[in-house]
């Protein structure tokens, strides 16, 4: 990965002025789809059948959909192709004489291509990229006609060159490089041969110049909008284009220098938010200059939609160019991509010299004239090189160039509920094979906390309100009883919701369940801690803004009581979610999803302005985004593991819990062929205890969320599952040896 480069760019000066004078106007919604899982839009121009293409992230509906441009309110669905849950979608014309759609599904993380006409996939899946994607947007060079992806991830981006080969077609990195923030959109800009793009929840725009080269390029502020942003495209003009950028229901219009020029509101719904803008150019029998194509989510739910350009060009004074056509070739195109390099890399000789070729190679090439090819960390001593950065690895490794171990799951539980995230295990104190697992949906479909046992079946749905994580207290003091307690943070009214856990495993409600959070605060994540100090105990609950509450839990006047402790800051400020104690030693582990996992003092007069960095993104062993954390305990308060999960590449941290946390190993869990389970794709939480469980997991077990929930036959479930993996194929005979088998979570 080549290294980011960042310095601030100076606004028009003229722009304060022009933003004071700037127009603004409504704009219309023209036509709206049925609802669906929206957030990234693309349009193929076609004189006959112009379409909108919008992503469907959905669990069984993943994939992507197509609209007719000219339907009239309601959007007619022309296609609905079914990959996966996907975020991404864009298109390309004349590769091969083909006009692509092409996305990338978050289940495999392989890009596919599509004929825009017929929607039929073209070719294998390509290029393998494991990643949290969140943007991506394509450029045909017009210097010399050769087709480029930009795919934008965790603080890095992946320049691509797409090209047909023998009827075929391959996607070629170029390079990686890092850009600090995620990028939410990104757009291109022909005349200013630039790439802009946006991160979530901010207002600053980013540029970098489009370049055929292998150098990492400069990264600028261009500026800042009025609010956050949350959708950019661009208008590409005959001399100039311009910028829209979206902010919620706004559309702001910029020229290239980031001079405001104008703004519309979309108007028809209420409580809009636009993402993921593109623009059909050219005249259709609707709309004869033009027209905005985006995702919308707003009271009514997700959706796409479509707006007429014409009010926005007429009434705020723009130059038109219903002429463009992403077909048209420029007249003298000559590729730098040539023999004398092997087509892989950059020539740096002038065509017609007899000089001798200077080759700037592609990512995995090497040698004078990238005649080799070659992989990142030698495919990590666990596999073979057999392509430029492709790996095949040796049997039980696998991710990232060979570097994850290969476990697989031995029980999957019964599918239920919408969006899944966290669960907990809870130890039978009677029979540790009646133990529990508990799991959490977040989502309105099945909201509450769900209860299996050790086989997956399901025991109990009990309702909660969207609760995010799920942990467990054992022996609380609740009068003259002593109970275990499961406790969450449920968003749809952010409280701290607590259930108690009856003899059998099965939750029901207590008094003083539902206990307030401050005013304006948004629950996320949450975890428990009991001091061995003081025998107190405290639930955390956090924001995705990264502050920490800290509440003591307590029993009075016949019900659960909470009293505020202490807030603070979580690791550098980034959204954090996942977080666990370790009561022995006093600490909370923090997992703070795009940067690192920190650990804190728990104790309420802990010292709590920075924490311990234990890894982070960037360090070679962590990737993007850190989600759940749990702890293994060992025969002593030095022995034991902590485990994080990294959604992003669908795989797990293991750490030893002692002090500095050295790093241990990365696993990643694959499909079951033999008992039909699927692999694990994008987990949110997990947990795992080292204790015995009896006959089923006689060496401990971890269970993790599974995001695509892939069915034997095909497709993918609308409903979630948890896998459970034996925690001896994780660790292994000799680190098995630093945990407590018999570990009870009562004997403190």
């Amino acid at each position: 990965m080549r290294p980011f480069s960042l310095f601030a760019v100076s606004v028009a000066a003229g722009a304060t002025t022009a933003a004071a004078a700037a127009l603004e106007v409504d704009l219309p919604i023209s036509a709206k789809s049925d609802e669906v899982d929206s957030g990234f839009t693309a349009v193929v121009y076609d004189s006959t059948h112009p379409l909108l293409v919008g992503n469907d992230g959905g669990a069984s509906t993943g994939g992507f959909r197509t609209f007719d441009l000219n339907s009239e309110t309601n959007l007619t669905e022309t296609s609905h192709e079914t990959p996966g849950r996907t975020k991404l979608v864009t298109t390309v014309y004349d590769i091969g004489g083909k006009d692509l759609i092409i996305t990338i599904a978050q289940p495999d993380s392989y890009f596919r291509l599509y004929d825009s006409s017929t929607a039929e996939q073209v070719g294998e899946p390509l290029a393998h990229t494991l990643g949290d994607w969140s943007a991506l947007c394509a450029w045909k060079s017009q210097t010399s006609g050769e087709q480029y992806l930009y795919l934008f991830g965790k603080s890095q981006a992946v320049q691509f060159l797409m090209r047909a080969l023998n009827r075929s077609y391959e996607l070629v990195e170029i390079q990686t490089f890092d850009t600090v923030v995620e990028a939410e959109d990104c757009a291109v800009s022909l005349s200013a041969q630039s790439v802009y793009f946006t991160t979530k929840g901010k207002s600053t725009v980013y540029v970098f110049p489009a370049t055929e080269s292998t150098t990492a390029p400069e990264i600028s502020v261009l500026g800042d909008t009025d609010d956050d942003v949350t959708g950019l495209t661009a208008y590409l003009g005959t001399s100039y284009d311009y910028l829209l950028v979206a902010q919620d229901d706004v559309v702001a219009v910029y020229n290239t220098s980031f001079t405001l020029l104008g703004s519309v509101t979309v108007t028809g719904n209420e409580g809009i938010e636009l993402k993921g803008l593109s623009v059909y150019q050219a005249p259709t029998a609707k709309y004869p200059v033009g027209a905005l194509a985006y995702a919308i989510d707003s009271d009514s739910g997700k959706a796409f939609a479509i707006s007429s350009l014409e009010s926005v060009f007429n009434d705020l004074g723009l130059d038109l160019n219903t002429v463009y056509d992403p077909r048209k070739k420029s007249l003298n195109i000559s590729t730098l991509i040539r023999s004398d390099c092997n087509f892989n890399g950059f020539s740096q000789k002038s065509n017609g010299t007899r000089c001798a070729s200077s080759c700037s190679c592609f990512a995995g090439f090497t040698g004078t004239l990238c005649e080799a090819f070659t992989c990142r960390n030698n495919c990590s001593a666990h596999g073979k090189c057999v392509g430029a950065n492709v790996c095949a690895c040796d049997e039980g490794w696998g991710g990232l160039y060979c570097a994850f171990k290969v476990v697989e799951p031995a029980i999957e539980t019964e599918a239920y509920g919408g969006d899944g995230d966290d669960p907990a295990i809870w130890i039978s104190p009677g029979n540790v094979s009646e133990s529990r697992i508990i799991t959490t949906t977040k989502s309105e479909d099945g909201s509450g906390l769900g209860v299996f046992d050790l086989s997956g079946n399901m025991l109990q749905v009990m309702y909660a309100g969207e609760p995010d994580n799920v942990d467990v207290i054992y022996g609380f003091q609740a009068g003259n009883r002593t109970i275990d307690l499961a406790y969450a943070a449920c968003r749809t009214d952010n409280t701290l919701c607590l259930f108690e856990i009856a003899s059998n495993g099965t939750l029901q409600n207590i008094a003083g369940g539902s206990q307030p959070t401050k005013d304006d605060y948004k629950v996320y994540g949450s975890c428990v801690y009991r001091s061995q100090k003081t025998g107190k105990q405290y639930l955390f609950v956090n924001a995705k803004t990264a502050e920490y509450l800290q509440y003591q839990l307590s029993w009075a006047d016949g019900a659960l009581q909470t009293s505020f402790v202490r807030n603070f800051t979580g690791g550098s400020g980034g959204q954090v979610e996942g977080c666990v104690a370790d009561e022995p030693n006093g600490w909370v582990f923090i997992s703070e999803e795009p940067h690192a996992l920190w650990r804190y003092g728990a104790e309420p007069d802990d010292e709590s302005t920075s924490g311990f960095l234990i890894d982070e993104v960037g360090s070679g062993k962590m990737y993007a985004d850190n989600e759940g954390v749990t702890l293994v305990e060992g025969p002593t308060a030095d022995q034991g593991f902590i485990i994080v999960s990294q959604q992003g590449v669908s795989a797990y941290n293991v750490y030893r819990r002692a002090a500095p946390h050295e790093y241990v190993e990365t696993f990643t869990i694959h499909e079951n062929n033999a008992k039909g389970i699927d692999a694990v794709t994008n987990t949110d939480g997990l947990a795992a205890v080292g204790a015995s469980l009896g006959s089923r997991f006689p060496n401990g077990l971890v269970v993790v969320h599974d995001d695509a929930n892939q069915l034997p036959e095909g497709g993918t479930s609308g409903k979630a599952s948890f896998k459970l993996v034996d925690l001896k194929d994780v660790l292994g005979d000799a680190l098995m040896a630093d945990v407590d088998l018999n570990w009870n979570p009562r004997a403190s």
